[in-house]
């Protein structure tokens, strides 16, 4: 019997092991297939997913990224930051059977991602991260229940947050911020009882902040920032007992904040600096024990400081900057042990400064400027070895400087400007090391300041004190940009020491006693911008060498007792733009260029024997002095004879020039056989005969490509709004061959649609080739850009417009030069992601506006972000672009928000100048923005930043820095 069993159940055992083994056969194959289809989808140009092939290996568990369990199933997918590109068409790399974890971030996928993204997926998947890539459009609708981790940040999502997302019951993490995302934030959060982290910043989202927030108690992290919120902060939100870190800056909250937050026993960060905020700080606030940085700054707070600051034992940031608080400082804040950095400038803060603060503190940070601050400075304010910034200006503080502040080797920021402060410098203060910012300017400073050794020194100002002394000897900052000593009692000479400071930008040593000459070799300053050196007693001539500064724009040498003439080669200077010599002992005649040409009466006053060719600026008429010769009857008949024949030259070319000018304004009217009315009109006279309307309207078929009967090929393209008359192109006659800008050849339209053609550069347009590009190449492409709008801007009169700064509408030739393509004066047929806001508004291009174009381009270049369609622009999105430009920037780090094709490695500090200087083309104010000459220098400084000398612009950029990083002086 038992035989006979045994026998019956081994072919049904064979066939059980058969089909599990044929079951695991397919289930293999599919993911292999599966994942191969994925990887055909995209593009890998660095070659990471070299081993997904059938030839390498059949085992996909090998493969690179691909995770399996112990039964060979994949289990994980993560090709994070392996710059791939493309877009993803389908989910089914997401419907991996056994599939928990996809991480797809830190890479250039783009578009939407798949509809069924969350509706058709593998039920194991835990983890989903898409985070920092270009994906656009919507969220999808659908949920899935057993997703832990849902990361979706630092793309270009747009659209709605649907309510589906309360249907995502066991998340624990979602992060959304760095999008494009609309509308209200969803009540139905509150449902997901299990989130621990919410994070929604840096979105354009609107409307009140739900109070079904406080239904979700395990959260440990709120992050809303960086929207348009308002209304009052939830009360509920005081219940979440396991809230770490709640964040809610840079909204428009207003109303009070609620004394429930104070039940936050577990809070460590609370940040709800840059809203509206209103009210007394409630003090419950300061019963949080657990808080390490506390920032209300930048809202409309008022009331004091209550002494219960003195149980925040482990707090290590106070900001309350930016407020309307009154009282005085409170002495709770000198026992706070962890306390680095307290920061409480601009508010109406009285009193004296604690006695012992920095005894018990750990400062690293102290700001307390712009307030109504009396007494002396407490000797104890670098008790922690580590103070780094001293920020005390524009108080009322007195007496002296303390003597331990001269042995304060960790100072790098001294600020003590527009104070009462008297004595001498104390021992030990002018030879601190690591000082690079220094302004004691308008105070009451006596002494000698004749030695300094500061090698880290970049700004000095010690203006407006009672410093008598001869020049001090600054020869060991060699990194000197600014130095100002105007309006102290300094005597002597300017020495050749002043030479020595290759990165000096602004040289303020007006209303000294300063004698002898001015130093030709003040010259070898080569980015020096301002220099002033009026009302001294300064003799002797006006150095020729002046002519050899290459970015001065600002010139004072008033009030000396200065002789002899000015150089003629003084208004060579192209970037000057003021000049003042009045009140000196010059003569001769002013200069015929340059800043000379337009110089005020005031600033060539008082110079006697000073003249003028054109009798202008209110000086007297140069006298002619003729000289008899010999030879004069020969001159005046050689002198006629010449005349006549200029006459003659300039008759003829006048002649040819008119009849070309003819050629070029010349419209030509052609009725087609289908009786439409079509005007052709041609700005340069040699295509005239190249091409017709019917030829034109033929191109259209062949890819928009012209090409005449001598072989010339030129682009056909269209303009996509309709005018009803051409608009004033006597400018674009105007603009001679720039090897940046495509020449527009002619016109062609009719009463529905036009077209402009231009010459054909022969390379590819720049949206097409950026990917993948390197530093180096996008370098040399945004100087081009910048180089064009220089001369549309600048060299052209009247100014062009460029208009369109699109990647779109800018070719890269065989060269590799950029060459931009003009649209007709008066047309907005522009890209709209491109279109500065008033723009937008006014339907008018400016300079300005172009500036803010080409800051959005440098935007793209930097993080390749695509630009979006005129719907979403309408709506704002382009702000959303700069808005998520400046938080990434500033909240992250570099390689979160740059393109992860560019080597960050070597060219970190030229990336983050150009995106400082992208930030400052795309303010919102145009005259905020910098001139085109500016943006062009501060590219070329850039460019040549390996160089010792940093130019002006540098500054620009650094200032630029300092503003959107929020590091505040």
């Amino acid at each position: 019997m038992s035989t006979s069993h045994h026998h019956h159940h081994h072919p049904h055992l064979i066939t059980t092991f058969f089909f599990l083994f044929l079951n695991f056969f397919c289930l293999h194959a599919n993911e292999l297939e599966l994942l191969l289809s994925f990887k055909s989808s995209i593009q890998d140009p660095l070659k990471h997913l070299s081993s997904w092939s059938h030839s390498s290996t059949n085992d996909v568990c090998l493969w690179n990224g691909v995770v399996c369990n112990n039964f060979s199933r994949v289990v994980s997918l993560d090709l994070s930051g392996k710059n791939i590109s493309g877009q993803i068409l389908t989910s089914a790399t997401f419907r991996l059977p056994f599939l928990r974890t996809i991480n797809l971030s830190n890479n250039n996928f783009f578009g939407p991602i798949p509809h069924d993204i969350f509706t058709t997926p593998s039920p194991s998947l835990r983890y989903l991260n898409l985070s920092n890539n270009n994906f656009s459009g919507s969220i999808p609708r659908g949920f899935l229940q057993n997703l832990y981790t849902l990361d979706l940040s630092n793309n270009m999502f747009s659209g709605e947050i649907h309510k589906d997302i309360g249907f995502f019951l066991n998340l624990r993490v979602l992060d959304l911020g760095g999008n494009v995302l609309t509308g209200h934030v969803p009540a139905s959060l509150g449902n997901i009882s299990k989130l621990e982290f919410l994070t929604l910043a840096s979105n354009q989202l609107t409307g009140g902040i739900p109070v079904e927030l406080g239904l979700m108690k395990n959260l440990k992290w709120i992050y809303l920032g960086y929207n348009n919120l308002s209304g009052e902060i939830p009360y509920q939100i005081g219940g979440l007992s396991s809230l770490n870190h709640l964040d809610l800056v840079y909204n428009n909250l207003s109303g009070p904040i609620p004394p429930s937050l104070g039940d936050l026993k577990n809070l460590e960060y609370m940040f709800l600096y840059q809203n509206k905020l209103s009210g007394q700080i409630p003090p419950s606030i300061f019963t949080i024990r657990s808080l390490i940085s506390l920032d209300f700054s930048d809202n409309s707070l008022s009331g004091e400081i209550p002494e219960l600051v003195a149980q925040l034992q482990r707090l290590e940031v106070l900001h309350l900057f930016s407020n309307n608080l009154t009282g005085k400082i409170p002495q709770g804040v000198t026992s706070l042990p962890r306390l680095q950095v307290l920061q409480l400038w601009s508010n109406k803060i009285s009193g004296e400064i604690p006695a012992n603060l920095g005894k018990y503190n750990n400062l690293t940070v102290l700001d307390l400027s712009t307030n109504n601050l009396t007494g002396k400075l407490p000797h104890t304010l670098c008790d922690s070895g580590h103070l780094t910034k001293l920020i005390l200006f524009s108080n009322a503080l007195d007496n002296a400087i303390p003597p331990r502040l001269g042995q304060c080797e960790s100072l790098e920021r001294v600020r003590l400007q527009n104070n009462g402060l008297s004595g001498e410098l104390p021992k030990g203060f002018t030879e601190l090391q690591h000082i690079n910012f220094l302004d004691l300017s308008n105070n009451n400073l006596i002494g000698n300041i004749s030695s300094w050794d500061m090698p880290q020194l970049e700004m000095l100002n010690l203006s407006k004190n009672n410093f008598s002394c001869e020049l001090p000897n600054l020869s060991k900052s060699k990194k000197l940009k600014k130095l100002d000593l105007s309006r102290n009692r300094i005597s002597g000479v300017v020495s050749l020491r002043f030479m020595t400071f290759p990165e000096l930008m602004d040289l303020d040593l007006s209303e000294n006693e300063i004698t002898g000459v001015v130093p030709s070799e003040l010259s070898s300053c080569k980015n020096l911008v301002n220099l002033d050196l009026s009302h001294n007693n300064l003799t002797g001539e006006i150095p020729s060498s002046f002519s050899e500064f290459s970015v001065l724009s600002d010139l004072d040498l008033s009030c000396n007792q200065l002789s002899g003439e000015i150089p003629k080669n003084l208004g060579n200077i192209e970037s000057l733009v003021q000049v003042n010599i009045s009140h000196n002992l010059l003569h001769g005649s002013l200069p015929l260029n340059g800043a000379f040409l337009a110089i005020n009466a005031t600033a060539v006053a008082g110079n006697n024997d000073l003249c003028s060719v054109n009798n202008v600026n209110g000086l007297r008429p140069c006298k002619l002095v003729r000289k008899r010769s010999t030879k004069s009857w020969w001159f005046v008949i050689t002198s006629t004879f010449i005349a006549f024949l200029v006459v003659l030259v300039s008759g003829f070319f006048i002649t040819l020039i008119f009849q070309k000018t003819n050629n070029v304004l010349e419209v030509k009217k052609v009725v087609q056989e289908d009786g439409t009315n079509w005007e052709i009109q041609f700005f340069d006279s040699r295509f005239m005969k190249s091409f017709t309307v019917n030829e034109i309207l033929s191109s259209l078929k062949e890819q928009n490509v012209l090409l005449d009967k001598n072989g010339v090929q030129f682009v056909v393209k269209e303009v996509k709004k309709k005018y009803d008359s051409l608009p004033d192109i006597s400018e674009i006659r105007k603009l001679s061959d720039h090897k940046n800008i495509l020449k527009l050849v002619a016109t062609c339209r009719s009463e529905k649609v036009s077209y402009l053609i231009h010459e054909d550069a022969e390379g590819k347009p720049l949206s097409q080739i950026l990917n993948g590009l390197s530093w180096e190449r996008r370098r040399k492409i945004m100087m081009g850009i910048a180089e064009a709008l220089w001369f549309l801007h600048c060299q052209c009169s009247p100014a062009v417009n460029a208009g369109d700064l699109s990647p779109e509408n800018i070719v890269v030739d065989v060269k590799d030069e950029p060459r931009l393509c003009l649209s007709l004066p008066g047309l907005l047929c522009m890209d709209a992601a491109y279109m500065a806001p008033e723009t937008r508004e006014h339907k008018e291009v400016t300079s300005k506006s172009d500036i803010y174009g080409f800051g959005i381009l440098l935007l793209h270049f930097l993080t390749n972000k695509n630009s979006f369609g005129d719907k979403d622009i309408e709506s704002g999105v382009n702000e959303s672009l700069v808005n998520w430009a400046r938080y990434s920037y500033s909240s992250s780090q570099l390689d979160t928000w740059i393109d992860s094709s560019i080597d960050t490695s070597v060219y970190q500090q030229e990336i983050v100048h150009v995106m400082n200087l992208a930030l400052t083309c795309t303010v919102i104010d145009p005259q905020e923005r910098p001139c085109t000459k500016n943006v062009l220098k501060a590219l070329e400084s850039i460019s040549s930043s390996s160089s010792p000398c940093t130019t002006y612009f540098s500054k620009i950029l650094s200032l630029a820095q300092q503003f959107w990083l929020c590091l505040i002086c």
